[in-house]
C-alpha cells in the first residue's frame, strides 16, 4: 500500500511541468487521480501511462463550469475530494505594463487567477460538505509564483494574478480553517518548465541573455530544477503534514532572503 492508497487528487494543468510529476508522484503512491488540461488527447495518453486509476476531463480552467464538474467527476467516480493542486496557468511575454495588449491581460489574469478562484470555490464545497459528514479532511495546494510574493518587472499583470492567488489561499485557509480543509501556495522562481523555456527561447536578446538575466537575482544563480519544486507540492499536498495552512511555501533559491 502506498502513502496516498485510497486518496482521490485532482491535478490541473497535468500534462505538463510540475503537473506532470505532480500526477506521477500521487499514482506511485497509490493514489486515484482526477486529471485535466487543456487537450483531451494528450492528457489520456498521460493518463494511460499512469500506474493509478485516473478520471480525465479536459477543457479550459478559465470557464467555471469546468471546475464544477472536475469536483463532481471527482465524487462520482472516487467518492470524494482528498487533494487539488491547482497548477494551470499561464505566463506573461516579458513587457513592461504598458506595453502589454489589454486582451492578453484579461487572458492571464482569466486563467492564472479566476480559474483558481473557481476551481478553489467548488472544490471547497465538495472538501466542506464529505467533512461535515463523514469528517474526511482536505487539502488544496495554489501554485503560485515567487512573482506572487514581491514585485516582478516585466511580468506585471503575471505578478498581480499570482498576488490574487496567495490572497486566495490566505484567506480561504482562515475561513475553512475549522472545516477540515488545508489551503496552501506552493511559489517558486522560474524553474525548467517548457513553459519558462520557451518564453526565454523567444526572448529578445537570446535564451542565454535572458536566463542571465532572470537568474541574476537568485542567489543561487540557475534556474530550478522541476522536481525540486515538486518536492515542496507533495510536502504541502501530504495529509501528514496537518498542521500547516494559510502558508506561502517560496522555491526560489533564496530570492526572499535577500
Amino acid at each position: 500500500m502506498g502513502q496516498f492508497a485510497g486518496l482521490c487528487v485532482l491535478v490541473s494543468g497535468a500534462t505538463g511541468g510540475f503537473g506532470k510529476k505532480t500526477a506521477e508522484r500521487y499514482a506511485e503512491g497509490g493514489a486515484n487521480l482526477v486529471l485535466t488540461d487543456l487537450h483531451q488527447d494528450g492528457l489520456q495518453e498521460f493518463a494511460a501511462g499512469l500506474p493509478a486509476k485516473t478520471a480525465c476531463l479536459a477543457g479550459d480552467i478559465s470557464d467555471e463550469k469546468l471546475s464544477k464538474k472536475l469536483a463532481l467527476l471527482a465524487v462520482e467516480e472516487f467518492g470524494g475530494l482528498d487533494i487539488a493542486i491547482n497548477n494551470a496557468g499561464v505566463a506573461q511575454n516579458f513587457l513592461k505594463l504598458h506595453q502589454v495588449p489589454s486582451n492578453e491581460a484579461r487572458h492571464i489574469i482569466d486563467i492564472d487567477l479566476l480559474g483558481v478562484f473557481y476551481a478553489m470555490k467548488h472544490q471547497i464545497r465538495v472538501m466542506e460538505q464529505q467533512y461535515r459528514q463523514t469528517g474526511r479532511r482536505g487539502i488544496i495546494v495554489n501554485i503560485a509564483s515567487i512573482a506572487g510574493l514581491a514585485g516582478a518587472p516585466h511580468l506585471s499583470v503575471y505578478a498581480a494574478a499570482k498576488h490574487g492567488v496567495v490572497g486566495l489561499a490566505k484567506s480561504a485557509a482562515v475561513e475553512y480553517a475549522t472545516k477540515g480543509i488545508r489551503i496552501n501556495a506552493v511559489c517558486p522562481s522560474f524553474a525548467r518548465t517548457d513553459m519558462a523555456l520557451d518564453i526565454l527561447r523567444t526572448a529578445p536578446d537570446g535564451e542565454e541573455a535572458a536566463t542571465a538575466n532572470l537568474v541574476r537575482g537568485v542567489p543561487m544563480k540557475r534556474l530550478a530544477e522541476i522536481d525540486e519544486v515538486v518536492e515542496v507540492i507533495m510536502f504541502a499536498g501530504n495529509p501528514a503534514n496537518s498542521f500547516m495552512t494559510g502558508q506561502t511555501l517560496a522555491v526560489d533559491g533564496g530570492i526572499e532572503a535577500i
